[in-house]
């Protein structure tokens, strides 16, 4: 298996006038990430402030009750609710290290936009997010803490006003602002060196959760799973384990967003990666419970692990998602984020096929911000 197809390129699909703020960006992380001093009081930061280390948690009725060994890795329990914060303390940071005192963010679910309010107001930075106007509505609460934190929020209203829209959005607002403003981007994808970026300041979930099973002296794990939007916490939690191919990596999507599954080559937010498009090669429309779901494209570095055959992708119902969420909020006292819903679906699932299985499932976030939806369903 060639290697390189586990590396992003470093194509950039942007406007010319984005270039030098790119360049000086992926400079500037070069020398953010050689520094060891700066290392050193992330990593601070990260447990002092954040929380880490996250735990990893047998989930002995969910095993039982699906038929197999299930860990989870508790990104829920991290300050703010969601893995999001790792890459947004990290990036926050970096901004300030290069000079910068605005940060501009877009948002889905917004777990991404909490997490830049935070560490903006942890690192005495102003911030503006974006998001979209159907995402503010039915992710009010999220909406509340980002204004709380201290940030303006920025709705947008283009389209299908959910998160391409706010990417959009932000990009564009980039564009003009380059040279005062960084731009916080909270998935694994975008132009270079955003994806490798927010892999490296995830990874710290894979490393622990690697760390973790070592200490529990459990040698094998069959898969971790981890749910797919453009593919944050699953590139941080899969990054260690690429290498031990007798561990599958199943990323668990959105079926009505399933650009892993029904995506084709194409250029979307300044990458080239698997995009879902229409017969014509428009931008295909997406549906989902979930917002930080509901995105028609993936991180370039998924999509070649998917096309090269090392990620296994399972497109996972609205159904499928609110059913596990709720047999785990019963069985084991934790309400996940519906994003998380879907990986663990895809355990439950894999577990119907393969029963025995010893899995870990990363649970990014945490169900409060939910709750206006899946009251509406139960």
């Amino acid at each position: 298996m060639d290697a390189s197809l586990f590396e992003e390129g470093s194509d950039r699909y942007v406007p010319p006038l984005l270039e030098p703020a790119l360049k000086r960006l992926k400079a500037g992380l070069a020398a953010y990430l050689s520094d060891s001093r700066e290392r050193f009081a992330l990593r601070a930061e990260l447990e002092s402030f954040a929380g880490r280390p996250t735990p990893l948690s047998f989930a002995p009725r969910l095993s039982e009750a699906w038929g197999g060994r299930i860990l989870l890795k508790r990104e829920d329990l991290l300050h703010s609710g969601a893995h999001k914060l790792n890459n947004a303390l990290g990036q926050c940071a970096l901004a300030r290290f290069m000079g910068f005192k605005k940060i501009l963010a877009e948002t889905g679910a917004g777990q991404h936009g909490v997490a830049t309010a935070i560490a903006g107001a942890r690192l005495g930075l102003q911030v503006i997010v974006f998001q979209g106007a159907k995402d503010i509505e039915r992710q009010a609460t999220n909406a509340l803490r980002m204004r709380l934190f201290g940030a303006e929020l920025r709705a947008v209203t283009d389209g299908s006003a959910t998160l391409k829209e706010a990417v959009n959005a932000a990009m564009k607002e980039w564009v003009v602002s380059s040279h005062e403003a960084a731009y916080c981007l909270g998935s694994a994808v975008g132009p270079a060196p955003y994806p490798r970026m927010v892999r490296e300041f995830q990874r710290i979930i894979g490393d622990e959760t690697k760390s973790q099973l070592e200490r529990l002296e459990i040698e094998q794990v069959d898969a971790v799973l981890a749910c797919v939007g453009g593919g944050s916490n699953a590139s941080g939690f899969f990054t260690p384990f690429v290498h031990d191919l007798d561990t599958a990596l199943v990323g668990c999507e959105a079926a009505g967003a399933a650009s892993l599954m029904h995506g084709r080559p194409g250029t979307l937010h300044g990458m080239e990666s698997l995009i879902l498009q229409t017969d014509d090669g428009q931008i295909a429309g997406t549906q989902s419970i979930s917002a930080g779901l509901d995105y028609p494209a993936v991180g370039p570095w998924l999509a070649a692990l998917k096309q090269s055959g090392r990620l296994t992708p399972l497109a996972i119902t609205d159904t499928e998602a609110l059913d596990a969420l709720r047999e785990c909020a019963k069985l084991e006292g934790i309400l996940s984020a519906l994003e998380s819903a879907h990986a663990l679906a895809g355990a439950k699932r894999y577990l119907a096929a393969k029963p025995g299985s010893t899995l870990v499932v990363c649970v990014s976030g945490r169900g409060d911000k939910d709750l206006g939806i899946i009251g509406d369903k139960i």
